[in-house]
This record gives C-alpha cells, sequence and structure tokens, in this order.
C-alpha cells in the first residue's frame, strides 16, 4: 500500500505540473498577442511612427518590410495566398486597385471604414484611406510671378513651356496624377499630354531632385507632391529656398489629391491583430501622428486636423476621382508609348 501511496503522490505532482506549465502557457499567450508583418510603401518614418504607437497601446508586435507601391503589388500577386504579409500599406492607391482587382483583401472591418469619409475610400469596403498628398506645381519663384503661372495642368503641354519644366515620371507618384488625368480627361487627352510631356519636360528620378532642379534653376517649375517643400522647408531649405508651390484648384486635374491606402489580405493568418491595426492607423490616434509629426501628409480621417502648416484639404478644390478606378497598367502603358517610360 505504502508503494501505490507513493505512486499515487507522484502522479499527482507529474499532473499538477502539467496543469501549472499549460496555464502559465495559457496566461503568456494572452499577453503576449501575435505580431503582424506589414508590406509597406509609404514613407519609413511614418509607418514606424504609426506601429509603434500601435504597439504600445496593445502590445502587438508589428514587423515592416519596405518597399514601393507597385513592387509590393505585384509581389502580393505573386505570393497569393502564401504571402506572409498581414497588411499592405501605399503611398498611392493604383497599388491598392491592382491587388484588389485580384481577390486578395479581405473586407475592411465597417467600424474602420465609418472613421474615415466616403471619398477616401474604396467603392467596394476592401481598403481604406490612411493619409492624403495633393498635386502642386513647385516653381521658382526668383523667375515666375503668379500671372506666369499655368492656369491648369494641361497648359504644360503648350510649345511655351518647352524646356521649363520637369517631373519624375518613373515614380508611382507621378503615375498616380497620369491615372487621374486619365480618368478625367480620358484617353486621348491624356496621351496627347503625355506626346507634350516627352517635347517639353525634363525627367528627375524623384519628386525631391525635381524640386532641387527647380531650386537650382535647371528648370522653372516641377510638378510634384506638397510635402517634398514642406519637409524641406522644416528643415534647412536648402533645396527649396527658391521655390513656392502652385495650387491648380478649380477641379483641375492638377488639384488631384492622392489617397494612400490601407489593407488586409485576405490570406493572413492574424485577422483580428491585422484589423485592429489599420482601425488605430485611421483613428485618433494615427491620425494625430499626421498631425504632430513631419510626414506633411494630410490626415483623413473624420474631423482630425492636419499639420497646421499645410493649406487645408477643403481648399485645395481638388476634383472627384473614384480611386478604385485609377488604372496603373493602362497608364505605364500609355507613358511607355509616349516614350516617357
Amino acid at each position: 500500500m505504502k508503494s501505490l501511496s507513493f505512486v499515487t503522490r507522484t502522479l499527482f505532482a507529474l499532473t499538477t505540473a502539467l496543469a501549472g506549465t499549460i496555464l502559465s502557457s495559457s496566461v503568456a499567450n494572452a499577453v503576449e498577442p501575435t505580431g503582424i508583418v506589414v508590406y509597406n510603401a509609404q514613407h519609413e518614418t511614418l509607418t514606424q511612427a504609426w506601429a509603434d504607437g500601435f504597439t504600445k497601446e496593445t502590445g502587438i508586435k508589428v514587423t515592416i518590410r519596405n518597399g514601393s507601391d507597385m513592387q509590393f503589388a505585384n509581389q502580393i500577386i505573386q505570393e497569393g495566398a502564401a504571402s506572409p504579409a498581414d497588411v499592405y500599406l501605399t503611398e498611392n492607391s493604383p497599388g491598392m486597385t491592382l491587388v484588389d482587382s485580384n481577390k486578395l483583401f479581405a473586407p475592411v472591418d465597417a467600424a474602420t471604414l465609418a472613421q474615415v469619409p466616403e471619398t477616401f475610400k474604396s467603392a467596394d469596403g476592401n481598403w481604406v484611406g490612411v493619409a492624403a498628398r495633393s498635386t502642386v506645381f513647385a516653381y521658382d519663384k526668383t523667375k515666375l510671378k503668379e500671372a506666369d503661372l499655368p492656369k491648369s495642368l494641361l497648359d504644360l503641354a503648350d510649345p511655351k513651356w518647352k524646356g521649363r519644366w520637369g517631373g519624375a515620371p518613373a515614380g508611382a507618384d507621378f503615375q498616380a496624377i497620369i491615372s487621374a488625368l486619365l480618368e478625367l480627361k480620358g484617353e486621348d487627352a491624356t496621351r496627347s499630354w503625355l506626346k507634350a510631356m516627352k517635347a517639353n519636360a525634363s525627367f528627375y528620378k524623384g519628386n525631391s531632385v525635381a524640386m532641387k532642379a527647380v531650386n537650382a534653376g535647371e528648370i522653372e517649375g516641377a510638378v510634384i507632391y506638397h510635402y517634398y517643400w514642406f519637409g524641406d522647408q522644416a528643415k534647412t531649405a536648402e533645396n527649396s529656398k527658391n521655390v513656392a508651390l502652385h495650387y491648380f484648384k478649380h477641379q483641375d486635374p492638377g488639384a488631384f489629391v492622392s489617397i494612400s491606402g490601407g489593407a488586409v489580405l485576405a490570406s493572413s493568418q492574424h485577422q483580428k491583430e491585422a484589423q485592429a491595426f489599420l482601425k488605430w492607423i485611421t483613428g485618433k490616434g494615427g491620425q494625430a501622428v499626421l498631425r504632430d509629426g513631419d510626414s506633411y501628409e494630410y490626415a483623413v480621417g473624420n474631423g482630425d486636423a492636419s499639420n497646421p502648416k499645410l493649406v487645408p484639404l477643403t481648399d485645395l478644390q481638388a476634383p472627384k476621382v473614384e480611386p478604385s478606378k485609377l488604372n496603373s497598367k493602362k497608364v505605364t502603358d500609355l507613358m511607355t508609348a509616349a516614350g516617357i517610360l
């Protein structure tokens, strides 16, 4: 009997220890939520600030992999259901449209969609705007007066602008602007404008390089996004001291406001955490990062203020463009045919 009692006590001790291990593991899992992987084509510092704020509030780890809009869009399509990504963030919406057309996104939670106006999200509810940027004409204020400025983006096709302006056509930013031109004015007008651009404009590798060329007097103006100027002004202004911004307004294609998008991949194994991240960056915490940080991109949340240095979104008089209709492939085909790419 004594031997049996010993065995019984031993089995009881082992069972108790095993139960304690299982319980400890369950508690650990509860306080250490599963992390997510973000394919990020947004500015690295902005997304890192979003990730840090989200992790601080929720405890959920965010691993960021940085790249470009179309690089990740094509990569997600190639990876399909095997993609390690949980969330995809872009600078512009055409990349979102491409992935969405391949039915690789999960629907965005209704509570998240409700945080953003209709103009800043996809019609099907599969992705949502997280930030925005305005098209501008950055010009040399030592050479051009207000009366000399183009009244419309289309005016830059005039032969009188030959050799006087530039842009960065190889970038996703510029291609999003052309996508808007295509949607607003049609294929014939876009083809004609691109042909004139080939004849008139100088090409640069990036918006900041184009703005620097304006500042140095190489060209008189460049079509870029607004935040490059604001960012340089906030630092040393060495690349923008001679530059001012012209806003086309009047629903002109040159007043196009591009939407940075966010989406959750349908293949994500961490749907709850991924949806929570998207909700956070479109909510008060994430939009406050835009207001208080140095990205100088526009906040898009309902009632959320942007950086006070920016021209208010409502004053930009941007054209209405359905973001889901921006066609990146058609644009690159047209640009290639025009000899720009």
